[in-house]
This record gives C-alpha cells, structure tokens and sequence, in this order.
C-alpha cells in the first residue's frame, strides 16, 4: 500500500452515490443549523460580517478542492499504467500538506493588502483563521481525493460528515453560551480537523493516506495547479461570493446585503453542496466514461435541470415565507427574487458539472478557462449602475454560461 496505488476495479456503483449522498444530506443540514444559528443569534447587519468569513473561507477551501481533483484523477487512473518507474512516484498527502502550509504563509503575509477590504470586524482573528483553516482543509481535500480514486466511499462520507458535525457543534455551543460573532468565525473552520480525526481512528483512511500515485512531484503540481486555479474561480461564484459581492459594491454591504448573503446561500445549497461533496463520484464517473463524455453528461445535466426547475416553483411560491419564519422578520426577499437566484443556482450547478468533466479527460486549460472566464463575466455585471438584487441575478446567472461553452466545446473537441 506504501508503494503503489490499490487496484481501483470497478465503476462508480449505485450504492456508492446514495453512501455518499447521505453524507452530503446530513452535511448540508448541519451547513444549513450553522447559518441559522448565526442569522437568529447576530441581527443582519452582524450575519453579513459573519457571511463575508463564511464566503471568504468557502473561497480559499474551494481552490483547495482542486487537490481533490486531481488526485482523485491520478489515483483512479494509476491502476491502468502501473507497473511504473520507482523514481516517478508521487505522494499526494505530502504535496497537499506543502500546499496548506505554503498558502496559509501567503494569506499572512498578504493579508495587509487586502484584509481591510474585506474584514471590518475581528481582522486579526479572521486573518489567523483563514489561514490555518486553509492548511488543514488542503490535507481534507487531498485525502478526500485519494479515498474517492480508489472507491471508499464510506470513509468518504464519514470524513464529509465529521467536517460538518464539527462545525455545527462549535456553532450550538456559540449559541447557547453566547460567544458572538467570533465563536461563528470559530466554527466556520471547525472541520478543518477532520482529517486528523480520521487518521487515528480509521486504518482504511490511513491507507489511503499513504498511497502514491505515477509521475513526478512537478507533473502532479502542473495539473493540480490548474485544478486549483479552476477551483478557486469556481469557489468565488459559489461560496465566496459574498466577498465578490462586498468588493463590488464598493462599501458595507449592511442589513440588505445580509439578506441578499442569506437568500443565495440558501437557494443554490440544495444543488451545490451536493455537487461539490460528490465531486469525487463525478470526476471517477467521467474517467470510467471516457470513451463517450459528451453522453455520459446527460443524464446528470438532465437530473440537475429537473431539480432545478422544482426548485425555482418551489423558492417563488413559499421561500419568502420560509426565509422569514426560520430566520426572522429583518429577512425580507419576494418570491420573484427568489426563484429568480434559484435560477441561477442552476447555471452554476451545470457549469460545476462540465467543470468535473472536463478535470476527467484531463482538460485543465479548458477547465480553467471555463470557469475563471465565468467568474471575470460575473464580476464586470456585478459593476452594472442596478440595485444589489438586480445585479447578483445577472451576474450568477449569465456570467456561468461563458464557462459551460467552453467546456462543452472543449470536450466536444478531445481525441
């Protein structure tokens, strides 16, 4: 197990997406007790600091999903090429710790530049949390990757879950001893441990930890980096968009921008968290398909849009009076904003599928391109002369499908 990558026979089976979906359900409901901890115990000037932490942490942990990625990648096609060269091997967790290690250095140190933009209360806390947070959620996704490529999905899910409970737990305790707004900060980065957890208490986690995938050190990097790169424009749309969002407007977001923080977080959940946390599940399903990508998309795509289009009736006809009954009377969206955020959620949610496509056939310049195309799209109709609601409608909803062309083009084109 120490010296090569364990056989990875199989496709990604039934049970293994309904294993990992009850991982992400109950991840997503402990998501969903955090921030609804957070709305009913801070008024919605308070939720939209703690929202801009939670995007902005969101933002770095989602780039670090491009270590996921890739070496899910390398990991499920290792079995294919093996024997290989002794010298030509790569140990993912020890390059995911360097990562962490080498982008929390960065955050500190760069932290003077930006952290005033975005931080107006607690900087100090929020800067050392980011950072260390980012060190261990780099070993979560590398290891996330490697139990992904070779098909253990149970310790998968328990791994998604621990992340999750352990947030959620710090949150109650924040509630209930009344800590505040940097108890919540505490708790976004909870789950940064779970990784460590695992190690002591699961062998099969510790194996796969120690797995080594073909290559070089530096090829391995290459691809990661445009993983990383793909990942991090996705993560900027996706869950730090609050931090786009306060940058964009120039100024305080206040009440408004919590609530407009609160209502896209809460439509584009139900699809995105899911799509994010089965990452691993697509990513192997698209290598194991690679003979026929376009087709292998459809049925997903196809189950996306029809969940979406539930979605969108759904967030019209009863999200104004579910945001206000489980968050408060201060939470005031009509049902038109709603359904139309849940829209865009959609666009999103299809652009994250052809992302995970694209990383499969090993496209990472198109898989870059695809998303930071969509993100510099957004940005530039965040800037339009319209209100806050208009402008976040437009811009998550028209800039994803720039990116979806191009990896559909792009896929469409691979040998």
């Amino acid at each position: 197990m120490t010296d090569a990558v364990a056989g990875t026979s199989g496709a990604v089976t039934r049970g293994s997406v309904v294993r990992v979906g009850a991982a992400t359900a109950l991840s997503a409901l402990c998501g969903y007790a955090v921030l609804y901890l957070a709305a009913r115990d801070l008024e919605p000037a308070g939720f939209s600091v703690f929202g801009v932490f939670w995007g902005a942490f969101g933002l770095v942990s989602g780039a670090a999903f491009g270590l996921l990625q890739e070496t899910t990648r390398e990991v499920r096609t290792a079995s294919r090429v093996r024997p290989y060269p002794p010298r030509q091997r790569t140990h993912p967790i020890r390059v995911g710790a360097a990562v962490g290690l080498g982008a929390a250095v960065l955050i500190a140190a760069t932290s003077p530049l930006w952290a005033t933009h975005v931080f107006t209360r607690d900087r100090v806390l929020s800067i050392a949390l980011l950072a260390a947070g980012l060190a261990g959620f780099c070993l979560h996704t590398t290891l996330l990757g490697a139990l992904a490529g070779i098909n253990r999905w149970s310790e998968y899910g328990a791994l998604m879950v621990a992340d999750a409970v352990l947030r959620v737990t710090l949150a109650a305790a924040t509630f209930v001893l009344g800590w505040g707004l940097g108890g919540y900060l505490w708790a976004t980065v909870a789950g940064s441990i779970a990784w460590l957890l695992m190690l002591f208490t699961s062998p099969p986690v510790r194996g796969a930890a120690r797995l080594l995938t073909p290559g070089t050190t530096a090829t391995f990097l290459r691809g990661a980096g445009h993983s990383i790169a793909a990942a991090g424009a996705s993560a900027v749309l996706v869950m730090g968009f609050p931090v786009l969002l306060k940058v964009t407007s120039g100024g305080d977001l206040g009440a408004a921008g919590g609530v407009v923080i609160l209502a896209v977080t809460l439509t584009r959940a139900p699809l995105l968290v899911p799509l994010t946390a089965m990452q691993g599940n697509l990513i192997a399903h698209f290598v194991d398909q690679r003979s026929h990508r376009i087709r292998a998309l459809a049925v997903p795509a196809a189950l996306i849009a029809g969940l979406g289009a539930v979605g969108i009736v759904a967030a019209g006809a009863v999200g104004p009076w579910l945001l206000r009954e489980a968050f408060g009377a201060e939470y005031q969206a009509d049902g038109a904003l709603l359904a139309w955020f849940t829209a865009a959620a959609v666009a999103i949610a299809l652009l994250t599928l052809t992302g995970a496509a694209a990383v499969a056939a090993a496209l990472h310049r198109a898989y870059a391109a695809g998303w930071l195309s969509a993100t510099v799209a957004s940005t530039l109709l965040l800037l339009i002369p319209q209100d806050l609601e208009v402008r976040t409608v437009v811009a998550l909803l028209c800039g994803p499908l720039m990116g979806i062309a191009l990896h559909l083009a792009a896929l469409a084109k691979a040998p």
